[in-house]
C-alpha cells in the first residue's frame, strides 16, 4: 500500500443514486474517479490494472445508506483482495491509505523473498491494532490463506517477481561503470518511474531503495 489521496468532491451520481432504491453506485463517473485516484491498480496488492475490478466499501456499509454511497468509502481493488479481506472482521480495521494521517508507507514494511520458494514477508513498525491487522491482511493477500487463494497469491507472486526484477535490473545498470552520463539520465527516470504512485508494487520497490543506503543516497529523494 502506498498513499492516494482521493480527488473532491464526491463525484455527482451518489447523491442522485442513494436517493433511489436500488441506486446504484458504480456509475461511469464513480468508476473513472475511483480508476484515476488509485492509478488504476488494487489498493492492497498494488497490481495495476486488474482484470477483474471491485469497488470495495473500506468500512462495510451493513445497509447504512450513508456509508454505502460515501465517496471517501468506496476504494478500487481486485476481487483477490476484496474477496480475502471480506474473510475476516478484523480487517475491517486497517490502515486507510487515502488518509495521510495513517502513514502506511512508514508502518509496513514489505520484503519479497525469492529463494529458495518465493514468498512475501510482511512486517508491523509499530503495535497497533491497525497496523497489525493490515499486515495480516497483506500476508493473505500476498501468501494465501486458503488452498484457491494460495493458488491466485502464487501468480500474483509471479507478477511482483518480474516486476523487482526489471526493477533490480534497472538498478544494478546504473552503477555500472560503463554507462554514459546520458543513459545514466535515461535509467535514472526509468527508476524514478518504478518508484512512483502509478507504478507496479510500488511499496516492495521503494523499500528495497529505504532499506540499502546506497541506494537512499542515490534515489531516496524521489520518494515523495
Amino acid at each position: 500500500m502506498v498513499y492516494l489521496e482521493k480527488s473532491q468532491p464526491a463525484p455527482a451520481s451518489l447523491a442522485v443514486e442513494k436517493q433511489k432504491t436500488s441506486g446504484d453506485y458504480k456509475k461511469e463517473d464513480v468508476l473513472e474517479r475511483l480508476k484515476n485516484d488509485f492509478k488504476n491498480k488494487c489498493y492492497l496488492c498494488e497490481l495495476k490494472a486488474p482484470t477483474s475490478i471491485n469497488v470495495e466499501h473500506f468500512e462495510p456499509h451493513k445497509g447504512d445508506m450513508d456509508k454505502k454511497f460515501d465517496w471517501n468509502n468506496l476504494f478500487l481493488s481486485c476481487a483477490h483482495c476484496n474477496n480475502t479481506k471480506l474473510a475476516q472482521p478484523k480487517y475491517d480495521n486497517i490502515l486507510n491509505c487515502t488518509n495521510k494521517e495513517d502513514d502506511v508507507e512508514n508502518r509496513l514494511k514489505y520484503i519479497f523473498i525469492s529463494f529458495p520458494i518465493e514468498r512475501i514477508d510482511i512486517v508491523a513498525l509499530d503495535d497497533s491494532a491497525k497496523t497489525q491487522n493490515t499486515k495480516e491482511l497483506l500476508l493473505a493477500v500476498y501468501n494465501g490463506a486458503t488452498p484457491l487463494k494460495k493458488l491466485e497469491s502464487a501468480n500474483l507472486r509471479t507478477h511482483i517477481l518480474n516486476e523487482i526484477g526489471d526493477f533490480q535490473q534497472l538498478l544494478l545498470t546504473y552503477f555500472n561503470d560503463t554507462v554514459s552520463v546520458e543513459e545514466k539520465r535515461l535509467l535514472l527516470s526509468k527508476i524514478c518511474d518504478h518508484i512512483s504512485r502509478e507504478s507496479h508494487f510500488t511499496a516492495f520497490k521503494r523499500w528495497i531503495i529505504k532499506e540499502d543506503p546506497k541506494l537512499n543516497a542515490e534515489f531516496g529523494e524521489y520518494i515523495d
